[in-house]
Formats: C-alpha cells, sequence, structure tokens
C-alpha cells in the first residue's frame, strides 16, 4: 500500500518574495522616501560634511561665546571694584592725631626707634586701599582688562608712584568735600608714612634716581596747585561763599609732613618760593577790585608760612643728613632771596609780605649759621643771607 503524501511547504524565498509584494510594505517604503526627499539638508547634515552656511554660523556662535566670556570678565571686574569701594576698611574710630598743631609753629614731636607691628599693618592695609583706586581709575579709563595685572607688588618705584597718585586723589576729595574729616586725616597719614618709608629705602639702594625726582616734583607740583587753587567763581557761589582756606591748610600740613625727609622738603621750599616770585608778578597786574585778589594774598601768607615751618622743623636736621644736596640747597636759597626782592616791589600793596620774608629769611641764616662756619657749607651762600 503506497503512502499517504504530504502536502507542498512554502520555501523561505517563497515567503520573503511575498512579503515584498505586500501592498502595505509598498506603500510604507512610498512614504518612508517622500519624507526622506522632504528633509534632504537636514539628513544630509547629519549624514554627510556640513554645508559652508552651517560652518558659518558655527564660527558666528563660537566668536559669541567668546565675547559673552569677556563681558562676564568685565562685569566681574567692575563688581570687585563695586565691592571694593564698599568694602573698603573702616576708618577707626579713634582720633587720628595727625593733623594736631596744624599751623603752628612746634617742632614735630620725637619718633621712637623701633618701628612697631602696627605700623606694618598700616602700611599693608593703605598698600591694599590705594590697589583698589588705582583699579577703579583704570577702569573709568576704559583700559584694557589685562593693564590691570600689570602691577608688581614687589617693584618700590610703582609703589612710590601709586601712593603719591592717591595722596593727590585724597586731596581732591576734601577740597569737592567727597572727603570726611576723619577719612582723609586717617588715610593721608598712612599714605604720608608709607611715601616716606618707600623714599627712604630707594634713595638707600640708589637707583631710579631720576625717575624718583620726576615723581617726587610731580607730587609736590600737584600738591602745590591745590594749596594755592582759586575757586573758579572767586568769592561767592550758589550756595553762598566759597570758603577753600581748610582744605589748603591741611595740604600745607602735609607738605609740612613731606619734609620730614630731606629729599622731598628741599624740592617743596624751592617750587614754593618760585611760587612766591611769580604770585608777587600777578599783583602788580592785577586788578585790585578782582574777585581772585583776596584769594591771592591768602595763598601768598601760606606760602610764606610753610617755607617757615620747614625751616624751623627740619633745617637742622637736614644739615646732619649724609646725603644732603648742596646744590639744591643753594638754589632754593637763591630763590628766597629772589623772592624776597619781588616782595619788596609789592610792598605798597602789602607791607606784611617783606615783613614775612625778612622773618624766614633771619630764620634760616640762624640755622645754617653753625654749618657754615663748620665749612659744611659755601660762604658766599651765607654771606648773601646776611645782607
Amino acid at each position: 500500500m503506497a503512502p499517504a503524501s504530504r502536502p507542498p511547504t512554502a520555501t523561505p524565498l517563497a515567503a520573503s518574495s511575498s512579503r515584498i509584494d505586500s501592498p502595505s510594505l509598498k506603500a510604507a517604503l512610498a512614504m518612508a522616501l517622500i519624507h526622506y526627499k522632504r528633509l534632504p539638508s537636514t539628513t544630509a547634515a547629519s549624514v554627510g560634511t556640513s554645508s559652508p552656511p552651517l560652518i558659518h554660523w558655527k564660527r558666528k556662535a563660537k566668536e559669541r561665546k567668546r565675547e559673552i566670556l569677556r563681558l562676564r570678565e568685565e562685569l566681574k571686574l567692575l563688581q570687585d571694584g563695586v565691592r571694593g569701594e564698599a568694602m573698603e576698611p573702616p576708618v577707626a574710630s579713634c582720633r587720628c592725631h595727625f593733623f594736631d598743631g596744624c599751623s603752628d609753629l612746634q617742632p614735630p614731636p620725637p619718633t621712637g626707634g623701633g618701628e612697631h607691628w602696627v605700623d606694618e599693618v598700616l602700611r599693608r592695609r593703605f598698600l591694599r586701599l590705594a590697589r583698589w583706586k588705582e583699579k577703579r581709575r583704570r577702569l573709568d579709563r576704559s583700559l584694557p582688562v589685562t593693564s590691570l595685572m600689570e602691577f608688581n607688588s614687589e617693584d618700590e618705584i610703582q609703589q612710590l608712584s601709586l601712593s603719591t597718585d592717591f595722596l593727590v586723589e585724597l586731596s581732591d576729595g576734601i577740597f569737592a568735600k567727597r572727603e570726611s574729616c576723619s577719612t582723609f586725616a586717617t588715610f593721608s597719614h598712612q599714605a604720608v608714612n608709607f611715601i616716606l618709608s618707600l623714599l627712604k629705602n630707594i634713595l638707600l639702594s640708589k637707583r631710579e634716581k631720576e625717575l624718583v625726582e620726576e615723581i617726587i616734583d610731580g607730587l609736590v607740583t600737584r600738591l602745590m596747585k591745590r594749596m594755592c587753587t582759586i575757586p573758579e567763581n572767586a568769592g561767592t557761589s550758589d550756595s553762598g561763599p566759597v570758603d577753600c582756606s581748610d582744605a589748603q591748610f591741611n595740604v600745607q600740613h602735609l607738605f609740612r609732613k613731606l619734609g620730614n625727609e630731606e629729599f622731598i622738603g628741599q624740592r617743596i621750599i624751592l617750587a614754593v618760593s618760585q611760587k612766591i616770585s611769580n604770585v608777587s608778578e600777578s599783583l602788580l597786574l592785577l586788578d585790585p577790585f578782582d574777585d581772585s585778589f583776596p584769594d591771592m594774598h591768602g595763598n601768598m601768607f601760606i606760602m610764606i608760612q610753610l617755607i617757615d615751618f620747614l625751616i624751623s622743623d627740619y633745617m637742622k636736621i637736614w644739615l646732619c643728613c649724609e646725603q644732603f644736596d648742596k646744590k639744591i640747597f643753594e638754589e632754593w636759597v637763591r630763590s628766597i632771596l629772589k623772592a624776597r626782592k619781588d616782595l619788596e616791589v609789592v610792598e605798597n600793596i602789602n607791607g606784611l609780605y617783606v615783613v614775612y620774608i625778612e622773618r624766614v629769611v633771619g630764620r634760616l641764616a640762624r640755622e645754617v649759621a653753625p654749618a657754615a662756619h663748620q665749612g659744611k657749607l659755601d660762604l658766599d651762600v651765607f654771606s648773601k643771607l646776611l645782607c
């Protein structure tokens, strides 16, 4: 008996061909192709190389990101400056005696031999504040950000220049009433001590003398301009009378304290005596009814008084210095004698000028007489003081 035949089974190839021929699969493939053709740029960008417009916008995005980072750095620096202004070390509640004896003809109190640890703390505190001020000033000038990092804390010449700028800025503040009297007294005290200490170290090292002279001459010139200031609307203002006398005497006292160093003191006397000659010439040509006439009179007395203070306080100390500059000494002595002659010309305007300058010359002759007899000074210069 023959076996029963099995029904034929479909092969794998036949099954796959039947799926391809399926109408639903064909429709799906057609829809995918249509969708692919509608998005050619996106697909090409994800698969192949980037198109030129895309490279351009990527570059623009990177540039914008760098610009945002730079602006963030500038904003951070500005915020640091604002915080630095707000975080300035508060003025000590104790009273500063720096301006005690202002306008009094008294010798300065003797100083101790050693340096107290408080002095070093005040030096660091002052230098930190001066750096804050300099950072704000440079930011106001819109200098590149890299210039803010150029300060070298070890360069004493740069510290000297920075501290002189700080002292002049303090003087501007007291004239503009931006600084309170206690703040001005405290910070100017620290600034003067810092300048004198730095200058002493620099002079002992005998380096960059010409640059130091330029810095000190600039300091003297700028403070002189402020001490002898004349208000633009001399005499009156919208709020009433203009009074700069207190601020002028404060600057005079700064000169008096800075004169403790012979290198500064002799240059102060030279600049002041030359200024006296210039003002005396201006008084001859000025209308007596001009509003600035009383201010020029006041400036004249302040200048003569400053020379008297410096000679009385420090002349004997200067003569004992090993670095005493005889050349500049002879120069300012001749300048004082010339100022005396110029003031004799305007004696009819105010006879007190001659009285005061004669007092200064007489005091100077008494102070330098011992040194002249010991051969430390030129006798010809001393003889002119006695004429």
